[in-house]
């Protein structure tokens, strides 16, 4: 794996694709798993922020009805 591609997923500049997890999970002895989940968890926070006064526009359903 080039070590400009790690360089870049390091300085957050580019995503973990799944042929990167796959290759990290082997290197690592983790699971692609492991790595796909760090980067969908770090994207939802990302956008969560980018979001947030509009996420704060929409009203929630009311549960109770």
């Amino acid at each position: 794996m080039p070590y400009r591609r790690i360089e870049r997923i390091a300085a957050e500049q580019t995503s973990i694709p799944t042929y990167t997890a796959l290759r990290l999970a082997k290197y690592f002895r983790t699971t692609p798993e492991f790595w796909m989940n760090m980067q969908a968890s770090f994207d939802l926070k990302t956008e969560e922020i980018a979001l947030r006064s509009e996420l704060e526009l929409i009203r929630e359903i009311d549960r109770a009805a």
